[in-house]
């Protein structure tokens, strides 16, 4: 009892320091600002946070999206350009304000009658171009959206992360935006190999003397993957998961051999640098893309975040599933009850209202989005925090915690399964 009450003690001095730095009160609320019910670490941390916007060129990938079986000398080639969104850390120039304006825009594909692509501004809390805060270089959370989606789609998260002292970049993935969907063999593919890609990247900019201005900001040697639906597939394969080319026919893959090294067998070992995933109703569970050998190549810290009731990745067949059969990962499984598959983006924008399909792509039926924000909020920081920085966080991760989400938030399950033994 007294080492619990020692954690709870710790805990609340980490949730106190994060909210000593909350925003002066405003008169508007913003995406992801803290309700008076949000739980302690959904709280703003202690950083200032900037915000940039930059794009990188993947050059001479496989076009699968123009492959045929005539093809003879590799398939065709192009380059695909990835528009990413970085917030970190920051040191605000005198004057200056965590006060922005995002662009983003409603649909599923471009020419699109029933779901035209309708532009909408919204505000954040992040100072656009800041000067990076120098110093100690901060962990690394990459962030991939659903299909289709977009890299601003969980700014929640994203400015409360790197406020807390993450790097954050999350990327829009071509081929898969609500601007440009395209056929969904290319998402399939390219989910894991643009995450690396980005890390690759991030990782490159971030040595002394790149001229980045991530330069000795970031730690790219303790990262984190992030994704929601088609992103939490991405990050899973990414990180380990090896796929079943049984899985991709279905799915209108004809030409699996581009997938040769993302499989369940292949001769691949995951890049050492990434120390966690955090995944949002990953898809591909039910449909037969992993089968347990697969899953069980998974061997770093996994944070599952589900709907019981949703109806597009699956629960019982798809998310929990995933989460038992992963069993060399210690992993985490938060389950929202009567929530489907919306649990992971902002509240629906004011421009969604116009439009029921575009409203029913961020809002759920019975919960309300803003509180399904915090509660990622406050879950994800404790399990990176653990995840990245090894600090001890069981008061809010363990389930036999009185402070853990399964006693004290209402509406929700919260499973752990430590590595290597199977659901009990």
């Amino acid at each position: 009892m007294r080492k619990l009450a020692l954690i709870s003690a710790l805990a609340m001095m980490l949730a106190v320091s994060m909210a000593s730095a909350a925003l002066p009160a405003c008169a508007e609320w913003v995406i992801g600002d803290a309700r008076p019910d949000a739980p302690e670490l959904a709280a703003r941390g202690a950083f200032k946070v900037g915000v940039r916007t930059e794009r990188i060129v993947h050059r001479d990938q496989f076009d699968i999206l123009h492959d045929s079986d005539s093809d003879t000398d590799g398939g065709p080639r192009y380059d695909r350009t990835l528009t990413l969104e970085i917030w970190y850390p920051a040191q605000l120039a005198p004057g200056q304000r965590e006060a922005v304006q995002y662009t983003d825009v409603l649909g599923a594909g471009a020419n699109n009658p029933a779901r035209p692509n309708t532009p909408f501004t919204f505000a954040g809390r992040a100072a656009r171009d800041a000067a990076p805060l120098s110093g100690k270089p901060h962990p690394l959370v990459i962030v991939s959206h659903g299909y289709p989606g977009s890299r601003l789609q969980m700014s929640y998260l994203t400015e409360n992360l790197a406020s807390k002292g993450y790097v954050v970049v999350a990327i829009d993935h071509m081929e898969s935006t609500r601007l440009d969907r395209a056929g969904f063999a290319s998402t399939l593919l390219n989910r894991p190999l643009d995450d690396q890609y980005v890390l690759d990247t991030v990782a490159a900019w971030a040595r002394s003397g790149s001229g980045h201005f991530l330069s000795g900001v970031v730690d790219a040697g303790h990262t984190a993957l992030l994704g929601y639906s088609m992103g939490g597939y991405g990050a899973l394969v990414a990180a380990g998961a090896g796929i079943e080319a049984a899985g991709l026919r279905p799915l209108g893959v004809t030409d699996t051999a581009p997938f040769a090294p993302l499989l369940h067998g292949a001769a691949r070992t995951p890049d050492a640098r990434i120390r966690a995933v955090v995944a949002f109703a990953p898809w591909g569970g039910a449909r037969g893309l992993w089968l347990d050998a697969g899953l069980a190549q998974l061997r770093v810290p996994l944070l599952f975040v589900a709907g019981e009731d949703d109806q597009i990745a699956g629960y019982t067949d798809g998310v929990l599933r995933l989460a038992q059969q992963a069993v060399h990962a210690p992993r985490y499984l938060l389950g929202y009850q009567l929530a489907r598959h919306n649990i992971a983006p902002n509240p629906p924008p004011p421009a969604s209202h116009a439009n029921p399909v575009d409203f029913s792509a961020y809002a759920e039926p019975v919960w309300d989005s803003a509180r399904i924000n915090n509660i990622n909020q406050h879950v994800v920081t404790a399990f990176l925090e653990q995840a990245l920085r090894q600090r001890d966080m069981s008061a809010q991760l363990s389930p036999e915690s009185p402070a853990s989400p399964g006693k004290n938030i209402a509406g929700v399950h919260w499973r752990y399964w430590p590595a290597a033994e199977a659901d009990k």
